[in-house]
């Protein structure tokens, strides 16, 4: 079977007072709209992950991530899509969620870890597959090489030229995908990380490990609300009213973060009136399902 999805990620130009009084343009690229199941960068980030595993004539995935975690969505899904078994091992405590209802739904069988355990991954896989040539490791969040490889081809579909990028980061593996296209591509435009943990500052250890060439880029920290999968009462007034005003989902975990940086960082004068600014929404709107009661 042939992995690939036909990409629909458009690039959307998002008006707000704020952005004609700083004299700024800012467009979103629309990743959301890949799939609705295979979202966004978790898309990009599985692509060649699964063309390497079928190379390897591996057919099943396992993989890891917490109880609300879109990339075990994503790769549940995913291999239902081209025909592989999946295995999700979830950190923590057996818990039942929608989140991981939808993981069963798509076939993904689910195995429950301590969370000191879940630290050593490798020695996981050899616990869990050790005796299985058919089984074929993707770390969490899809961090890989591969990753990268695929979150570079986001830069081949733009058509505008942008003083300035902005994307959220877990794993840095998008982050670093996005630098190394620009750099393929030899544009003149600023990358701007948003890490969503609490001292994010280790994410530039992350994104540097996957770059292809050094690259010089903007680390924003100060936008985590509490740390990862938390979220004060602004950050939540901001997504509701950003969804209100746009009609576009987002999500408190890594867009909404994203969006409200970029949104504090306009207001604080930092860019040059004129510019042109494109965040990249990312996918992960089902992170919604673990955060209901703040809304």
């Amino acid at each position: 079977m042939n992995i690939d999805l036909e990409i629909f990620s458009p690039v959307h130009h998002i008006s707000n007072p704020l952005f004609d009084e700083h004299g700024v343009k800012v467009f979103l690229k629309r990743d959301d709209l890949i799939h609705p199941m295979i979202s966004g960068n978790k898309w990009r980030k599985l692509k060649y992950l699964l063309k390497n595993a079928q190379e390897q004539h591996k057919n099943h995935l396992a993989t890891f991530g917490g109880a609300y975690s879109n990339h075990l969505l994503a790769t549940a899904a995913a291999a239902a899509r081209f025909g592989f078994k999946a295995t999700g091992i979830v950190r923590g405590e057996a818990v039942d969620n929608n989140t991981l209802f939808l993981c069963r739904l798509h076939g993904m069988q689910l195995i429950f870890t301590d969370r000191e355990s879940y630290r050593d991954k490798q020695a996981l896989f050899s616990k869990y597959f050790g005796d299985n040539d058919n089984a074929f490791f993707i770390d969490e969040g899809g961090a890989s090489a591969e990753g990268a490889q695929g979150c570079s081809e986001l830069v081949d579909e733009l058509t505008e030229s942008y003083d300035h990028i902005f994307c959220a980061c877990g794993t840095g593996t998008t982050a670093a995908g996005i630098i190394n296209g620009l750099t393929s591509h030899q544009l003149n435009t600023r990358f701007n990380a948003i890490p969503v943990f609490k001292n994010g500052g280790f994410i530039k250890q992350e994104i540097d490990r996957f770059l292809t060439a050094p690259a010089d880029y903007d680390l924003h920290t100060d936008y985590h609300f509490g740390g990862y999968g938390k979220a004060t009462d602004e950050l939540i007034s901001f997504v509701k009213q950003f969804i209100a005003s746009t009609g576009i989902v987002i999500e408190p975990v890594y867009t909404g973060k994203m969006m409200y940086a970029l949104f504090d960082l306009i207001r604080k004068n930092h860019f040059k009136p004129g510019g042109n600014i494109l965040a990249i929404h990312s996918g992960g709107i089902w992170g919604l399902l673990g955060m209901k009661d703040k809304f």
